[in-house]
C-alpha cells in the first residue's frame, strides 16, 4: 500500500507566521528548498522560451568554438 500525499491549503499569512516562528535553522532548510524549486522552475520556463533557448545554444556553441573571452582578460582590460 503506498502513502498518498495530503495537500492542506494554509493561508499565506498563517503560513509566513508559522515560519517567523522557527529558528534560524529551520529558516536556512526551508530557504534552501525554495532556492532549489525556484531555479528549477526557471529553468523549465527557460527551456520553454524558444528565445532563450535560442540564445543558450548560440552561447554554447560560441563557447565550444572557443569564441569567448576569460573574465580575467575581460577584467585586465577594464
Amino acid at each position: 500500500m503506498s502513502a498518498s500525499p495530503i495537500n492542506i491549503a494554509v493561508p499565506f499569512d498563517s503560513l509566513a507566521e508559522s515560519i517567523s516562528r522557527l529558528d534560524l535553522r529551520e529558516k536556512l532548510k526551508i530557504l534552501r528548498m525554495l532556492d532549489e524549486q525556484i531555479a528549477q522552475a526557471e529553468e523549465e520556463l527557460y527551456e520553454q522560451d524558444p528565445q532563450i533557448s535560442a540564445e543558450i545554444r548560440d552561447a554554447r556553441a560560441a563557447y565550444k568554438a572557443g569564441d569567448f573571452k576569460r573574465i580575467d582578460d575581460y577584467l585586465k582590460k577594464s
